[in-house]
């Protein structure tokens, strides 16, 4: 049978006859074709309206790094003749200036507009583009590079502003949709389902505060910083990474939780800085074997490796082996539910637990504490990225075995700085700044608050208990 031609139009079904077979035979084979299509179309949400009330408020921005080439001169021997010496001597070169594009939104109508830290780091210039083509040059509020966020300020009043979602409540299934610049196109919007939430995504840090909202919503480079709204026109999330083998959009992109952002916007607002909660241990996932020599029905929960001395789990009396499977009213399924649950809760809080002890179920109270490194040190904060380090406390049991006066220990270097230019490792423990002997982080502060810049300075550090000498040297 050969069927010629069918349109469906406001529900009525026009049929051209089969060259063989009868009416009947045609009209069944047309149902068949088009109800399903049909069902589909009727159950697809309109975003119209959606898109229309809050493209206002999404903008694009603009960053300008302003790249250095000048480059020093070689010291040369005295009486070298001065027809070589341009063959030696390095040119300088005029500056140059890269550009990067990224999308954010304004949360309020007096400027603050949120978008990715990755979108406006190391920026020298900033600038926002609305929908109705005004454009503002913003001043960085704060950041906060373990969520990857950042709040923005325009100087402007009567700004359209979105709405955030108040609770964290969505659900696998359930219609998304982004607005953003990908690749530059202003304003483009695509829609998709959430896929996945709670998705871990360790940072290159390894640090994993974030429990990524995870869909198939095309998100694509220009999108970072944009807003992921619900059907109800709500921010849910902040747009923040893709999965991607060929650098554009194979459907698996991921969101801040609005709960994450609305915390970081506070304290940005507030100080400037985020501070996030702290137990002190090192934790990993209970699968089936270790979930029956732990004495639990079923693997779940986060698995205390190891406790750090003196810190707030350490003072609770949480110990190496114990589970944890319930943190501050919230339930720990797998390992990355534990710092996802501390990271949100304030430092100071005292917070009810449940764990899991030689099969036997046991309450505890731990009174969260601020994360080493992230104390009120707002007078040096520009300062401590100087070397590009972030620094802690030394641990008095690394004092002991590296019989140690005192220093502060290195936890994390940063990439393209000059503690990365100087070999410096998460680990190693600094003890002297030029002529200066670091103590503690209040003589770190005070010593990198004054050292020179394009001067090389000895550095003294430990590691592995063994002291070593190099120069570091800041741009």
């Amino acid at each position: 049978m050969n069927f010629s031609q069918f349109n469906a139009s406001a529900g009525l079904v026009k049929i051209k006859r089969f060259r063989s077979g009868g009416v009947l035979g045609a009209l069944l084979v047309a149902a068949a074709l088009i109800m399903p299509a049909l069902s589909v179309a009727a159950g697809l949400p309109d975003f119209t309206d959606l898109i229309e009330k809050n493209s206002p408020a999404v903008v694009k921005i603009n960053t300008i790094n302003k790249v250095s080439n000048n480059l020093r001169r070689q010291e040369l021997p005295p009486n070298m003749p001065d027809i070589f010496r341009d063959f030696f001597q390095e040119r300088s070169s005029p500056e140059r200036k890269s550009q990067a594009i990224g999308s954010g939104f304004i949360i309020s109508q007096d400027g603050y507009i949120l978008t990715n830290n990755h979108v406006v780091d190391g920026a020298d210039e900033i600038q926002v583009r609305l929908n109705d083509r005004q454009e503002f040059a913003a001043e960085v509020v704060g950041v906060d590079r373990r969520s990857d966020l950042a709040l923005l300020k325009v100087d402007a009043e009567d700004l359209p502003s979105v709405e955030f979602a108040r609770s964290d409540d969505l659900r696998v299934g359930e219609w998304v949709v982004a607005i953003g610049s990908p690749f530059g196109l202003d304003y483009s919007a695509s829609a998709g389902i959430v896929s996945a939430i709670g998705r871990s995504i360790p940072t290159e840090r390894g640090e994993d505060y974030v429990p990524f909202i995870q869909t198939d919503v095309a998100i694509n480079p220009g999108n970072s910083g944009g807003p992921l709204f619900n059907l109800k026109g709500e921010v849910v999330g902040i747009n923040s990474q893709i999965y991607t083998r060929s650098g554009g959009s194979i459907g698996l992109s991921f969101a801040i939780p609005v709960s994450v952002a609305l915390e970081v916007v506070d304290q940005l607002k507030d100080k400037g800085r985020v501070e996030r909660g702290w137990l002190g241990v090192y934790i990993q996932d209970v699968d089936k074997d270790l979930a029956k020599s732990l004495g639990l029905s079923k693997p779940q929960g986060a698995l205390i490796a190891q406790v750090e001395e003196n810190s707030p789990a350490d003072k609770a009396g949480m110990k190496p082996g114990d589970v944890v499977i319930k943190l501050n009213g919230r339930s720990i399924v797998d390992a990355s539910d534990l710092p996802h649950t501390v990271g949100l809760i304030k430092p100071g809080t005292t917070a009810a637990g449940t764990l899991i002890r030689n099969g036997q179920r046991r309450e505890v109270s731990v009174k969260v504490d601020v994360r080493p490194g992230d104390e009120d040190r707002a007078s040096a904060q520009a300062d401590q990225d100087r070397l590009g380090l972030e620094v802690v406390e030394i641990e008095e049991r690394i004092k002991d075995n590296w019989r140690l006066p005192g220093g502060v220990m290195v936890r994390t270097v940063l990439p393209e700085t000059p503690a990365e230019r100087a070999g410096l490792q998460p680990g190693d423990v600094l003890v002297q700044l030029g002529y200066q002997v670091i103590n503690n982080l209040s003589d770190y502060d005070q010593v990198l608050a004054k050292l020179p810049s394009n001067t090389p300075v000895a550095l003294r550090f430990f590691r592995r208990g063994r002291s070593i000498f190099r120069t570091i040297e800041l741009d």
